[in-house]
């Protein structure tokens, strides 16, 4: 068992990290022209006034976003140093009125291990003389170096429960807390927007303090529309913090079930007096696609409607492959879970498959496995039904536990080293170490799982734990009432930093203001810690 630590700083020298200009570049102000919408008649050229945000960045590829004000032709320039003085160009997307002027670029054939410049220029599709000002960003690529080490932030939830962007406390100030901690990428690990979560312009508070919020027609109602649910993207994007974030680091998305709806799961037909639209699957479809709109992810998805695909293996050097699972799309009907047979459980049979054929495939020394709910955390629908794989019964595996249960077994007979569990959704931060000779079930060899979160929203207590697994809760913090606002109780936020000598990898559960909750060192080559 670890005992928490103090803080620790990454090394100055761990990146070329630029401040003033990129910050300056990417905490733009939105009034005026920039909260409008995209309209052809507006004069002028066009402007990228939401930021630039980089996805699933690779060795060798990474992909760059931006959203213009009109319709444009998207190009980006990169280069080894600020000045750009050499530069190749990589030629974009034309965005417009079918991707809300939304557009991504793939950057192929990246140095590994390098600090990439680049900018992003906007161009009138009838006169590419008339371009708009170029915005700039930089990332690291990946190494290909075992030596060269790995650090990642990761946490969600995000612009919960009515806690919007409160100007009085400087916004979404953990975005920029974790901005200075410089890592090489951000695990975002679920609920990145809250579709169904009302934000009024204020709200009186226990203690009788304001929070003030921004507010925005989209998050005015539980979102339906296409128009709505890109709304809520955009809402995100109001925060210089989150601005100048996406514009230093790159980040690698999932999404759990706030991108659509509290507690979805495909096929269900709502009974909310809220929505006028009551079948999940057609909401899903919107919400996806403006995912796709939204994100930079590399996998297939709906950006013209249809079921696209979220679970993808990013592949960060020989010392790291995160398996970013959907826990969310192919799960069978919240229930009891008390079921001795199930083949789809929550993450489908098809998404298994793979799962388990990338895992005896990888070899990178850490398998991270990104899950947007927890394992043996048990997680309410309601006053019968379970939201996530456990359910409180103690004994052998049910329900969606026997999917999980195969999972596990799976990587200890076939000898499956370095994996271990990163999540968010519950709303605090804890760490749980499961094991055989602790469980109901006892194929499977021990590992540990970590939460963090919230990154923006409300705090809650801990949840039970589920013993089918053998969970220890090793450490835990969280608030004793529900939802407390980020006013009341710290965000948290989890590191990961892969020594590249000893390939040691070293866990630190942060809060928001700079301490370091918890740590847990994991040494490699291991089947289960």
């Amino acid at each position: 068992m670890s005992q928490p630590v103090p803080g620790t700083s990454p090394s100055p020298a761990r990146r070329s990290v630029l401040r003033g200009s990129l910050a300056a570049s990417a905490a733009l102000t939105l009034g005026g022209a920039g909260l409008a919408a995209p309209a052809f008649a507006l004069s002028g050229r066009p402007r990228a006034a939401w930021g630039v945000q980089t996805g699933d960045v690779t060795s060798s590829s990474g992909l760059v976003w931006v959203r213009s004000d009109r319709p444009a032709r998207m190009t980006v320039e990169t280069s080894a140093s600020e000045s750009f003085r050499r530069v190749r160009r990589h030629h974009g997307p034309l965005v417009g009125v079918g991707t809300d002027f939304t557009g991504t670029t793939a950057l192929r054939g990246l140095p590994a291990g390098e600090q990439i410049h680049y900018r992003v220029t906007l161009a009138d599709p009838d006169d590419p003389r008339r371009t708009g000002e170029p915005v700039v960003g930089t990332f690291r690529t990946a190494p290909d170096r075992r030596r060269d080490g790995v650090r990642f932030l990761w946490s969600g939830d995000i612009a919960g429960q009515g806690w919007g962007i409160n100007p009085d406390i400087g916004g979404f100030r953990a975005y920029e807390e974790m901005r200075r901690l410089d890592p090489d990428f951000f695990l975002c690990s679920g609920d990145s927007i809250y579709a169904d979560g009302v934000v009024e312009p204020s709200v009186t508070l226990p203690d009788g303090r304001i929070w003030r919020n921004v507010t925005t027609p989209e998050k005015s109602k539980v979102a339906e529309t296409l128009a709505e649910y890109r709304g809520n993207f955009r809402y995100n994007l109001l925060d210089h913090n989150v601005r100048a974030f996406h514009a230093q680091v790159p980040s690698v998305v999932q999404w759990d079930d706030h991108e659509v709806r509290n507690n979805w799961y495909p096929g269900q037909i709502l009974d909310d007096a809220r929505y006028t639209e009551k079948d999940v699957d057609v909401l899903a479809a919107r919400a996806l696609r403006a995912f796709g709109e939204y994100t930079p992810v590399s996998t297939p998805h709906a950006r013209a409607g249809g079921r696209g695909r979220m679970h993808r293996v990013v592949r960060y050097g020989p010392l790291l492959d995160v398996f970013v699972l959907d826990m969310r799309s192919y799960r069978n009907a919240n229930s009891p879970g008390r079921q001795a047979d199930d083949t789809t459980g929550i993450l489908g049979a098809e998404q298994l498959a793979w799962l388990k054929k990338e895992l005896a495939a990888s070899t990178a020394v850490w398998k991270v496995l990104a899950a947007d709910m927890p394992l043996g955390l048990v997680v309410p629908d309601g006053a019968a039904n379970f939201e996530a794989v456990a359910q409180g019964d103690p004994g052998a595996p049910l329900g969606r536990e026997l999917q999980i249960a195969e999972l596990l077994r799976f990587v200890k007979h076939r000898r499956i080293t370095g994996t271990l569990w990163l999540t968010a959704d519950v709303h605090y931060t804890s760490a749980q170490h499961y094991a055989p000779e602790r469980a109901a079930f006892k194929d499977f060899a021990p590992f540990w799982e970590f939460v963090s979160g919230p990154l923006a929203a409300g705090g809650f207590p801990a949840n039970a734990l589920d013993a089918t697994f053998g969970p220890e809760r090793v450490f835990v913090r969280a608030p004793e009432r529900a939802n407390l606002s980020p006013m009341e109780s710290p965000q948290y936020f989890g590191e990961v930093d892969i020594d590249g000598h000893s390939g040691e990898l070293t866990v630190r559960l942060r809060a928001e203001g700079g301490a370091v909750l918890f740590s847990k060192v994991l040494r490699p080559g291991r089947v289960g810690q």
